[in-house]
């Protein structure tokens, strides 16, 4: 009966140890299984290089989209100042130039009447009354050069400058010794500009140099 009860512990304890074994391999298997869980964890985790790598590059492409906005803005800036200008421009050229065409037609009346004020004979002998018309006239074409000028428009000063395309028209040419050749030795018209354009050119009369002066220059 003892060595049966005796069979019986020894039993015992070697179930106990194949027991406590068995236990110990199990945690191992876990222990195992858990620490490959968590390499492939990490395995599939992004390492910090790479957190960093894709930080640059965001912020590469932060930088890039603010240089872009920036540049848009300085050519948007740069647009409306072109176009301030531009308007300014318009502006001062309307102001200038806005009554060219009135100024032009206004010199046709003040043409007639200084050829009217030409025609009249200085040596003749006029009542006071004729004599106060003709002031009153000539007041009259002064007070129109006045209100030209206050306009910017300038008389061509022509005769006895070099021709100029730029100014002059010539109409005729005129044979002589006392000038060089291209002259302007007459004025039939008055010509005009308004501020730095030409608003009418002087038709003039360009000397031509004689036969004579041709022959003296060569001997």
């Amino acid at each position: 009966m003892n060595e049966k009860e005796e069979k019986t512990s020894s039993e015992i304890e070697s179930e106990d140890l194949i027991k406590s074994d068995d236990k110990k391999n199990d945690e191992n298997v876990e222990n195992k299984k858990t620490n490959n869980d968590e390499i492939d964890k990490n395995d599939n985790s992004p390492s910090e290089n790479e957190k960093e790598l894709k930080k640059e590059e965001k912020l590469d492409e932060i930088i890039k989209e603010l240089e872009s906005l920036k540049d848009e803005k300085l050519r948007l800036l740069a647009e409306m100042d072109n176009l301030r200008k531009r308007s300014a421009k318009d502006k001062d050229d309307w102001i200038k130039y806005g009554s060219i065409n009135l100024a032009r037609d206004i010199l046709s009346p003040s043409d007639n009447l200084t050829r009217a004020l030409d025609a009249i004979p200085m040596e003749e002998k006029r009542s006071d009354s004729i004599n106060n018309l003709i002031d009153g006239l000539k007041m009259v074409q002064k007070e129109f050069m006045l209100i030209l000028e206050k306009h910017g428009v300038k008389k061509i000063e022509a005769l006895n400058n070099k021709f100029d395309h730029n100014f002059h028209q010539a109409m005729l040419e005129v044979e002589s010794d006392k000038h060089d050749n291209g002259t302007v030795v007459q004025e039939i018209q008055t010509g005009f500009t308004m501020h730095d354009r030409l608003l009418r050119p002087s038709m003039v009369g360009v000397s031509k140099t004689t036969e004579n002066k041709k022959k003296n220059k060569k001997d």
